[in-house]
């Protein structure tokens, strides 16, 4: 049978596995992040389709096919998109996914078109798979074997690429406009380096300058998500924002515990050691500001925090975490051991 026809069939074969294994590295790589209360707009995960696999399958160099064995070495068969917003967090996510996956590639296309002297495609490239001598909850067994590629870039790089990618691949451009059209592109790609950069520098300028809110005049009994988005912006000067949601959540926990206003918050963390925390978790990527003070609340009220009705999702993930702020556990994979 020939090569292409029988990878194909094989391929087909094994699609349905690949989409578990695809919906299950989506949720996991959603409650990572999450529970390190990175900053991101979506993430999303696509199985290759079975056409685009023989087409690739198919491709030849000079007469030779690029791929001895296709079912190998293509190793985009499950591919997820992270969108963020700024830079940074593009940067944070990578961190992340390196400290809770084996990374068997890492490509930064951006700093590749730069070292050319150029502006154009941008995002972060990592092929990853589970580690396979670490445990994985039975959620996620179908990830076992699988690789995955993962591209993370800010929601302004996503609009260039996806923009270049319809206009160049799915249009028709003329021959006489094609150098204009390339000149356009390369424009807008420095433009919108220039924004992402702006971004940044507007966030860090915020973080800075926010005052601290003193909460009161308001009836509601809680503490509302900019007020504590401006009070941990300033109690954690050194973490990144967390998404919007988030700070309504921990708001949740926040009034379970009977904390209300921004000056009881300001009293409970007072005497906290941040930097022992910061010491006993060993981040090996920048947490966000939710994250930073979850750990505080968890490391404060240990077991009774676990046991809120806002915490009943993450229970065993908490649990982990309680016993490495305790010492009782040198080393766990916070991610990996996670509903």
């Amino acid at each position: 049978m020939d090569l292409q026809l029988s990878a194909r069939d094989a391929y087909a074969a094994r699609r349905p596995a690949l989409n578990a294994a695809t919906d299950q590295i989506v949720d996991m790589v959603t409650t990572l992040l999450d529970d390190a209360g990175i900053n991101y707009l979506s993430v999303a995960g696509r199985t290759k389709s079975v056409a685009s696999f023989a087409a690739k399958a198919a491709r030849t160099v000079d007469g030779k096919r690029v791929y001895d064995d296709p079912l190998q070495q293509i190793t985009d068969q499950i591919g997820i998109r992270v969108i963020t917003y700024l830079m940074d967090d593009v940067r944070a996510v990578a961190e992340l996914l390196s400290d809770q996956f084996v990374v068997l590639a890492d490509r930064d296309m951006g700093l590749e078109t730069a070292s050319q002297g150029r502006f154009g495609y941008n995002s972060r490239h990592l092929l990853i798979t589970l580690d396979p001598d670490l445990p994985v909850p039975p959620s996620h067994a179908a990830l076992r074997g699988h690789t995955a590629q993962v591209q993370i870039r800010t929601v302004l790089q996503h609009a260039w690429a996806e923009f270049e990618h319809d206009i160049r691949y799915k249009g028709s451009i003329p021959a006489e406009h094609a150098s204009d059209l390339d000149r356009r592109f390369t424009l807008a790609a420095g433009l919108l380096e220039l924004a992402d950069r702006e971004f940044s520098m507007i966030r860090d300028q915020l973080q800075e300058s926010l005052p601290v809110p003193d909460g009161d005049g308001d009836d509601d009994p809680r503490i509302s998500p900019t007020e504590l988005a401006a009070f941990l912006s300033g109690r954690y000067t050194d973490a990144g924002w967390s998404r919007t949601d988030h700070y309504a959540w921990i708001d949740g926990l926040l009034l379970e515990l009977g904390i209300t206003s921004v000056a009881e918050l300001s009293d409970l963390v007072h005497d906290i050691d941040d930097e022992a925390i910061t010491e006993r978790m060993g981040y090996k990527y920048p947490p966000g500001a939710v994250r930073r003070l979850d750990d505080a609340l968890l490391n404060s009220f240990g077991e009774d925090y676990i046991g809120l009705h806002g915490n009943a999702h993450r229970t065993e993930l908490l649990t982990t975490r309680l016993a490495r702020l305790r010492g009782e556990q040198s080393n766990p994979q916070d991610g990996q051991s996670s509903d």
